[in-house]
């Protein structure tokens, strides 16, 4: 096999990591990218007032009773 088939191969090159450097070192196309870093969010785009935190606890501890009273029901039934 010649040396660009081997190149081209991802089997062959996924057992030999440094023809994996030396290939993406040449790569013509690779150098042409534009490198830039992108980072994660770390805070949501819409800061949450505390008027929504409120609701949403009120709507969690509501549907939290529903859950328990179903399952004090299914117990009580059984």
């Amino acid at each position: 096999m010649n040396n660009t088939a081997l190149e081209l191969n991802p089997f062959s090159l996924m057992m030999e990591p440094e023809r994996v450097l030396q290939t993406m070192e040449r790569s013509q196309q690779l150098r042409g990218l534009r490198r830039h870093k992108l980072h994660p969010l770390d805070k949501p785009l819409i800061p949450y007032t505390s008027e929504a935190l409120a609701s949403r606890a009120a709507y969690d501890a509501e549907i939290d009773a529903q859950d328990r009273l179903a399952h004090a029901k299914a117990f009580l039934l059984n």
